[in-house]
């Protein structure tokens, strides 16, 4: 008999993902209390909380027995508290959260760009293993609920890192080429080692579009933040990153590709190609922005927001400013 599965979560995970667990033998349910095995992928704390504490919440709802896999980004405490509500309530929790090998992937939820850390205090079932075979290209067991979590931030948080960084030189050497003259293309691969980056690649092809998200990034990086303040450490640099991802997703870009963060740095007319719009930064920041980034006074509304509680960021509807 075919195992079933239910999923909860971000449409786009799963339409990337549903074909190749049908190959692999697993049966979409019709909702959750049927499922052998319910799969959630939540992008905000408060959703993710509300899922599985909420009014029927999913550890009170679902079949005794059955096996809850959170594939979302949350803090190592909070996945410790959902598995102990879960075992309490005579049901199996796998964490198994979500983790991109490259966040500029072309087709980033594709086996082979998926990363899956998992811990569970319980003996994880065949079943479930062979589930998360067909979702990651490489499933690692990291043992008690947490460490998938902080698997997942130690992978991700350099990666953001590198893609400001990236995105940052190619800013730069586009305005600055403006002024001296750009690099004759047999030049760029000799003096700009930048050049070979994917993350540059992806802005230079301008592809701003994917399944992998500004606002699945901007959870991971606030579930990092959070954690971070749990541990009393502080991580100026995710917070910066943090900070340019929220403009990003205020001006319309929260469904595009961490790419289309190079959109920050160009000129008004290059983010409306894109579909961004730059007076929906105005409503929520207050005062003028000719998005040059050279006058710091355009960023006084925007650097004066109180982004030092990575609480803050929590799923905001961004297509509501």
């Amino acid at each position: 008999m075919a195992t079933s599965y239910a999923y909860v979560g971000a449409p786009t995970f799963i339409a990337a993902v549903e074909g190749r667990l049908a190959e692999a033998g697993f049966v979409r349910a019709a909702d959750s209390a049927s499922a052998d095995i319910v799969l959630t992928y939540c992008t905000s704390a408060s959703a993710l909380e509300d899922l599985y504490f909420g009014d029927d919440g999913l550890v009170t709802s679902v079949a005794p027995g059955s096996v809850l896999v959170d594939l979302s980004a949350t803090t190592p405490n909070f996945a410790r508290e959902i598995n102990a509500v879960a075992t309490v309530n005579d049901l199996v929790m796998v964490e198994a959260p979500v983790t991109v090998r490259s966040l500029v992937a072309e087709d980033a939820f594709a086996c082979d760009n998926l990363l899956g850390p998992v811990a569970s205090e319980a003996e994880i079932p065949p079943a479930v293993r062979a589930l998360l075979e067909a979702l990651f290209g490489e499933v690692v067991e990291v043992g008690a609920p947490g460490r998938a979590q902080l698997m997942r931030n130690t992978h991700t948080l350099p990666l953001a890192a590198a893609l400001v960084s990236a995105i940052e030189a190619t800013a730069l050497d586009d305005a600055a080429a403006r002024s001296v003259g750009a690099l004759d293309a047999d030049q760029v691969p000799l003096f700009s080692p930048v050049s070979a980056d994917p993350v540059v690649r992806a802005v230079r092809q301008k592809r701003f579009t994917g399944d992998y998200t500004a606002e699945m990034l901007l959870a991971e990086l606030s579930a990092a933040l959070m954690a971070a303040d749990d541990a009393e450490v502080i991580l100026p640099g995710v917070e910066a990153t943090m900070h340019l991802l929220e403009l990003l997703a205020v001006i319309g870009g929260a469904d595009m590709a961490p790419a289309a963060l190079a959109l920050v740095y160009r000129d008004e007319a290059a983010g409306a190609e894109a579909g961004l719009d730059w007076t929906r930064a105005e409503q929520a920041y207050g005062g003028g922005h000719d998005h040059d980034h050279g006058d710091d006074e355009d960023w006084d509304a925007f650097d004066d927001a109180d982004w030092n509680d990575p609480a803050d960021y929590d799923g905001f509807d961004y297509s509501s400013n």
